[in-house]
């Protein structure tokens, strides 16, 4: 982005996104930000997916009016968690108040949870009475920082 009235220099990096290219738009073509499952016996891509749906400036914007857009995902800062069978996400600073929940094995979608804020830091898991919880740190604009605690389905 061109330096404005409060900057000396030719491009300045507006925070996540980095230096932007014509009209304001990313200046790299999505995905934005995503999460890939990685076989760790063969270093086999299993599935990708994004962090996230289109950032709201990019859905609206007047250049792409009529364009069909992928889900691009957000430059945000991810927060995982993986267990058995499921594979939970914040989409973390930058991203909306969101927890998805994702089976871990194909990278498919199964629910999403609004969440007070978005998410500061990886989540926490622990066993209470035979029950799996999750445990995530949020805090946003106008959102005091809080611990929100779930329950997880039995066979998770």
């Amino acid at each position: 982005m061109l330096g404005g009235d409060d900057s000396n220099m030719n491009y300045v990096s507006r925070g996540p996104g980095g230096i932007r290219g014509p009209q304001g738009l990313p200046i790299l073509k999505p995905p934005y930000g995503s999460i890939t499952a990685i076989d760790l016996n063969t270093g086999e891509h299993l599935w990708q997916i994004p962090n996230g749906d289109t950032p709201e400036s990019i859905r609206s914007h007047p250049a792409l009016q009529g364009v069909e857009l992928p889900r691009t995902g957000k430059d945000a800062h991810a927060n995982v968690l993986v267990t058995k069978t499921l594979l939970f996400y914040g989409e973390g600073r930058g991203g909306d108040p969101l927890l998805h929940v994702v089976d871990k094995r194909t990278g498919e979608e199964l629910t999403t949870i609004e969440l007070p804020a978005p998410t500061t830091t990886a989540p926490m898991s622990y066993v209470h009475n035979g029950r799996q919880y999750i445990v995530l740190s949020v805090a946003g604009d106008g959102e005091p920082a809080q611990l929100v605690a779930l329950a997880l389905p039995e066979e998770s």
